[in-house]
């Protein structure tokens, strides 16, 4: 369904003056639709208070989980906000909604052992001989793109998005620009800086994508290999080193690499600055999973808990 033109306004604020990554508008503009279908006709610019709850009732009703229902409603509420602040309305139906409450669950995270595995796998395939330049330079991407995320945990969406300066500047650190359009310094490990030179080398021995101006090209509309192809590869590689292919995920790997760095007894703030959260909020579910790891070290190991 179409959306109409106070949609399409907000969803040009986002984007213009909160610089709101293609993937957010996205998602803002499927959540938008499927409010509108909802409404059978009413316009949403005209929804009442009554029309919300009622769309939140389908959503439960629909089987759509509490923080899929909350995300829904946050999405809404920033639209009528923006309504009632651009004079389109004369009130915010979203005030007096709260969103089911959502069970705050833990990351999924390898182990050490379980990231090595994976990483070690990964560079014996760039070591095998391949039956053409193509099958070399997609393990070589490969075995590049994991240790550059486990070295910087960065979201996937900026990994895949390099630019291929990155791999031509000697330098231990890489600036990233986040959601938002917010910009900082991730430093890089001495095995991701050979990777990406050594990938972007065998790339020029080889004449591919000579012209193209990221680190991880291709053939699609992007210009840059995309997160979904990457997540394929990934679990492809899980399936072949014996892990579960539902335990990982580039996603996965940037939990890995915030709670090993807790682990190893990293600062919070360090951890939220290197991962790009805003909120320190958003950093601190890590210390659930170190809380969760403590309580089964002292069930394991202590002497009174074997009573």
């Amino acid at each position: 369904m179409a959306i109409d033109y106070t949609c399409e306004s907000f969803l040009e604020m986002l984007a213009a003056e909160r610089g709101a990554a293609e993937n957010t508008l996205a998602g803002y503009r499927r959540d938008l639709e499927d409010f509108g279908e909802f409404l059978s006709g009413k316009k949403p610019v005209k929804a009442t208070a009554a029309d919300l709850a009622a769309y939140l009732g389908d959503l439960n009703d629909r089987g759509f989980a509490a923080t899929s229902q909350a995300r829904r409603l946050s999405a809404l509420k920033q639209y009528f906000k923006f309504l009632y602040a651009e004079g389109l309305r004369e009130d915010d139906p979203t005030r007096t909604l709260s969103a089911p409450k959502k069970r705050q669950s833990l990351p999924k995270v390898l182990s050490v052992e379980e990231v090595d595995r994976l990483i070690g796998a990964a560079q014996e395939a760039t070591r095998k001989s391949h039956k053409s330049a193509a099958e070399r330079l997609r393990c070589h991407r490969l075995y590049t793109l994991l240790e550059v995320l486990y070295a910087t945990g960065l979201r996937v969406s900026e990994l895949v998005a390099l630019p291929v300066t990155a791999a031509k500047r000697d330098a231990r650190l890489i600036e990233i620009r986040g959601k938002g359009g917010k910009e900082r310094l991730v430093p890089l490990s001495k095995a991701a800086q050979a990777a990406m030179r050594d990938y972007v080398g065998l790339r020029a021995a080889e004449g591919a994508y000579e012209k193209s101006p990221w680190l991880f090209p291709s053939h699609g509309e992007s210009g840059h290999f995309t997160r979904q192809a990457f997540a394929r590869d990934l679990k492809d590689l899980a399936v072949a080193t014996g892990l579960p292919a539902a335990k990982v995920s580039p996603h996965v790997l940037r939990h890995a690499f915030a709670s090993h760095l807790l682990q190893n007894g990293a600062d919070l703030r360090v951890v939220q600055q290197l991962l790009g959260h805003a909120d320190i909020s958003t950093t601190q579910i890590y210390t659930h999973v170190l809380d969760e790891r403590l309580r089964e070290l002292v069930e394991s190991a202590h002497p009174l808990a074997k009573r």
